[in-house]
Order: structure tokens, then C-alpha cells, then sequence
């Protein structure tokens, strides 16, 4: 096996393997930018999200956009400085690891995987409900998007679409990105012909206003933090383009290059939605509101035609594209997370197997699907509005791990922090400052979520369904430590690094 190598950005030395196994160098800055944008998904989080915030927030979609955006940057900068320190595609699992040891390290790799996989049945979920839309519109039966509501027949193409995208994973990061290039542009073109058709309506439900764009507006801080929870969904996915950092030309600096850029791209087309979507069809509860509970899931559903005419099932195709993209790019991050969890000795050797042919972490992609679709199949069956909750569940997953790994950041680097301004701000004030607000996030959420009637009403034993998902999943976690510290002590005796030396200030 050869060693990794590192080639400059212009380096065109052919490919080789990294120390797991993977094919180094695939990818360059523009590939790892558009499977990052891909794995956010900006039209399925626009459809699936806009209507929970504007319930929450009202006409401050704006704003709570531009504040879950803060946290998110602030922790990007963090993830920056450990990735140039410490590029390994385990990034949180292997950095919270090297900062506070193997427990903390699962911890932290156990809610990246959770968060993972929740988004992945979400994102088929998705998928499936414009899949019979778009074939409703294609051929004018109104009822073949009935079929969406049937579980069985749900999570029957759920399934397919689940096999589809594991099938292009396994072929590898080229494979995948010549995919990506096709349906990412597609849907950015169809977000801005819709943004552009609702603001061009001759009359709006609301008018424009600056005070959207002022977050001191919303009413309390229960929803702010409802709020924040779907913002920081809504641009969790960035991270990915770390997790492709072994195999991504100078991923040192690559990756986090791209992960900055993917995050901004994201947040600009957010902003334009939201305004243009506020304006057109405004935050009530009925009609077209984006608050009518009867819109509130699927937004672009509702808006699609009044908004764009006879080319609405472009939209509809838009959205299912965002959808079959995401899931396929996001097959990615678990699966070389569980790749490293297995190199490092924290799971069993079995996920560190890499296809002969393709060279991809093939069964721990697997392992991805087969857990998700299970996932998504119980929560079919038990919630009376599935992506709804697993949204709200899915902002705790987030919030959690991302705010460990920030921590860890500072953790790490603390006895540099004060060698420089710039190793005090970025490794230092700007990682805490990020991570902090995400923990308040997640305690807010797992206070609010107790409420049965948190999310879709949903109830287990009393509590909200959210909390069931969010907190029960951590829980898990803990068990599975607990389990796995005997199979696998060589690991969980290992000692966190206990200081970084390097002294370089850029």
C-alpha cells in the first residue's frame, strides 16, 4: 500500500492510495464545492424547511437564515485549522478524539453518524413525495401523488431510490461528481427562475421589508431556537467536503476552501427564497401561506403553480433532483466516518474494507443505507409527519456534534492560542463563540421537545417524539460505549493528544 501523497493545488501526479485504502487526489476545489452544495440540498431544504421557520419566526426568515449562518461559519473556521492539522476523513470522530479522548470521540463520530443517517432517510423521504408529484404533473392523474401517503408503497420506493444512490457511491467520488455537475445546476437555475417569477408577481401578499432581516424581532427565544434548529439543518452538509479531505487534491487547504464557499453560496440562495417566497405568498396559516399546515412540509407543492405556470413541474423535478443528489453525496460522509471509526480500532475491522475495483469504503456505504431506510421506514409507520420531526431531531444531531468538535478545536490548540491575534481568534474565540451558541441551541430544543405536542404532536410515554429521537439516540450511543470498551480496549485505553507543537501562525 502506498503512502499518502500530498500534491501541490497545480499538481497533475497521477492518483494514489491514501493509508485507508482510499484513491488520493480525485477531486479538485470546484468538485469538492458542488458535492458539498449537493449534500445541502438547497431545494429540498427550501421545500421542506421554509414552512416549520416561517411558524416559528414568521416573516424573519432573513434574519434567522443570516444567524443560523453565524454559528455555522464560527465552527467552519475551527474545522479549518484541525483539518490543516489533522486531515483525516474521521474528521469529528478523530478530532474530538485527539482533543479529549476515545470516549468523547465516539460520542462525538456517533451523533455525526446519527445526524447522518436521519438525513439520509429524510432526504428519501423527500424524494419519494416528488417523485409521484412530478409524475402526477407529467401526466395529468391528479391520484398518482395519493401514492406518496401510502407507507408501504412509500417506503417500497424509498427502498429503490436508497439503492440507486448506494450503487453510484460505491463507484466512487468521480463517478459521483459527474452526476453532481447535472443536478446541482439544474436545480440553482430552477431556485432563481422561481425567485425571480414570485417577486415579479404584480401583487404581493406582504410587502418587502428591511425589519425581516432583524432577528430582535422575533418573539422569544423558544422561537429563536425552533428557528435556529431548522437554519442550522439548512446548512449542515458543508462538513462533507472534510470528510472527502484524503482524497481531495492539497486537502489540507482544499477542503476547507470549499467548505467556506459551499456554505455562502448556500446562505445567498436562501435569502433569495425566502424573501421572494415571504413576498408572493406570505406567513399565514391558510391558503397559500407558508404557515398552513396543509403547506407547511412541502411548501414548493403549494407553490409551484400559482408561482410558475405551466413550467411548475420543473420545480417539482428541481426538488426531487436536489433530493437524489444529496443522497447520494451524503452516502459519503458516513461512510468514511465509519471507515475511520474502523482504521482507528473504534468499530470492527469489517468497515474498513475498500471495494478492489473502486476503491470506496463499499461496506460501510452499505451499512449507511441499510440502517437509514430502517430508520425511515419505523418513523413512516409512528409519525403523523415524519420529516417534520426527524428535521427538528436532526438540528439536536447537529447542534451536538458540531459544538464538540468546535470545542475540541480549542481544546487542542491551546497552547498556541496565544502566540498570534489570528491563532486567538481562529482557533480560539471564533470555534468557542460558534460552539457555545449551538449547545444553548440543543438545550433549548431538548427542554421544548419534552412537550408532547412538540413537532407533529407525535408522543412516546409522554414525551414528544422529537425528544424520543434526539435524546434516545445519544442514549444509544452511550450503551454502545459502554459495550465496545471491552471488544475494543486497545482503543478506548489510548490517551487524547495532550498538546499541538507546531508553532506556524498561517
Amino acid at each position: 500500500m502506498k503512502d499518502k501523497t500530498k500534491p501541490s493545488r497545480l499538481s497533475t501526479s497521477p492518483v494514489t492510495e491514501t493509508g485507508k485504502g482510499l484513491t488520493a487526489g480525485q477531486i479538485g476545489l470546484f468538485t469538492a464545492i458542488v458535492i458539498g452544495v449537493s449534500t445541502i440540498a438547497p431545494s429540498y431544504v427550501v421545500a421542506s424547511t421554509l414552512g416549520p421557520t416561517a411558524e416559528a419566526v414568521g416573516t424573519h426568515l432573513p434574519a434567522i437564515f443570516i444567524v443560523g449562518f453565524i454559528p455555522m461559519f464560527l465552527v467552519a473556521l475551527g474545522y479549518r485549522e484541525l483539518n490543516r492539522a489533522m486531515p483525516d476523513n474521521g474528521t469529528t470522530f478523530t478530532w474530538v478524539w485527539k482533543a479529549f479522548g476515545p470516549r468523547a470521540g465516539w460520542m462525538g463520530g456517533w451523533g455525526m453518524l446519527a445526524a447522518n443517517i436521519i438525513v439520509l432517510s429524510n432526504l428519501a423521504g423527500v424524494a419519494v413525495d416528488f417523485f409521484y408529484l412530478f409524475l402526477a404533473q407529467a401526466t395529468g392523474q391528479e391520484q398518482l401523488a395519493e401514492l406518496a401517503s401510502n407507507p408501504w408503497i412509500n417506503v417500497a420506493t424509498c427502498l429503490v431510490f436508497m439503492l440507486g444512490a448506494t450503487w453510484i457511491s460505491v463507484r466512487g467520488l468521480h463517478a459521483a461528481s459527474l452526476v453532481q455537475y447535472l443536478l446541482v445546476g439544474f436545480q440553482v437555475v430552477v431556485l432563481l427562475w422561481f425567485t425571480i417569477a414570485a417577486l415579479d408577481k404584480a401583487a404581493p401578499a406582504v410587502q418587502f421589508s428591511a425589519e425581516w432581516f432583524n432577528p430582535l424581532g422575533i418573539d422569544s427565544f423558544s422561537a429563536m431556537a425552533v428557528g435556529l434548529s431548522l437554519s442550522i439543518f439548512a446548512f449542515w452538509g458543508w462538513d462533507v467536503c472534510l470528510s472527502m479531505n484524503e482524497e481531495t487534491k492539497n486537502g489540507e487547504r482544499t477542503s476547507g476552501l470549499a467548505a467556506g464557499f459551499t456554505a455562502v453560496i448556500v446562505l445567498a440562495v436562501y435569502l433569495l427564497t425566502s424573501v421572494a417566497a415571504t413576498v408572493f405568498a406570505g406567513v399565514g396559516d391558510s391558503g397559500l401561506g407558508l404557515a398552513n399546515p396543509e403547506n407547511i412540509g412541502n411548501v414548493f407543492a403549494a407553490l409551484a403553480g400559482p408561482v410558475m405556470g405551466p413550467a411548475a413541474i420543473l420545480l417539482s423535478l428541481a426538488t426531487l433532483a436536489s433530493c437524489a443528489a444529496s443522497l447520494q453525496s451524503t452516502m459519503i460522509s458516513p461512510a468514511r466516518s465509519m471507515l475511520a471509526m474502523g482504521h482507528h480500532g473504534a468499530l470492527p475491522q469489517a468497515f474498513t474494507r475498500i471495494h478492489p475495483k473502486f476503491g470506496t469504503p463499499a461496506f460501510s456505504t452499505i451499512v449507511a443505507a441499510v440502517v437509514s431506510t430502517g430508520f425511515y421506514a419505523m418513523m413512516r409507520f409512528v409519525s403523523t409527519n415524519v420529516l417534520n420531526d426527524t428535521i427538528l431531531a436532526l438540528g439536536m444531531m447537529i447542534c451536538f456534534y458540531y459544538g464538540v468538535t468546535a470545542f475540541a478545536c480549542v481544546w487542542f490548540f491551546r497552547h498556541t492560542l496565544l502566540a498570534s491575534a489570528r491563532n486567538f481568534l481562529i482557533r480560539g474565540l471564533a470555534p468557542l463563540l460558534g460552539g457555545l451558541a449551538l449547545v444553548a441551541v440543543f438545550l433549548q430544543t431538548t427542554v421544548d421537545s419534552l412537550d408532547p405536542e412538540y413537532g407533529s404532536g407525535t408522543h412516546v410515554a409522554g414525551m414528544g417524539l422529537v425528544f424520543v429521537v434526539g435524546v434516545g439516540i445519544l442514549v444509544l450511543g452511550a450503551v454502545f460505549l459502554i459495550g465496545a470498551r471491552k471488544r475494543r480496549a486497545a482503543f478506548y485505553e489510548s490517551r487524547p493528544e495532550t498538546r499541538y507543537v507546531k508553532q506556524e501562525t498561517s
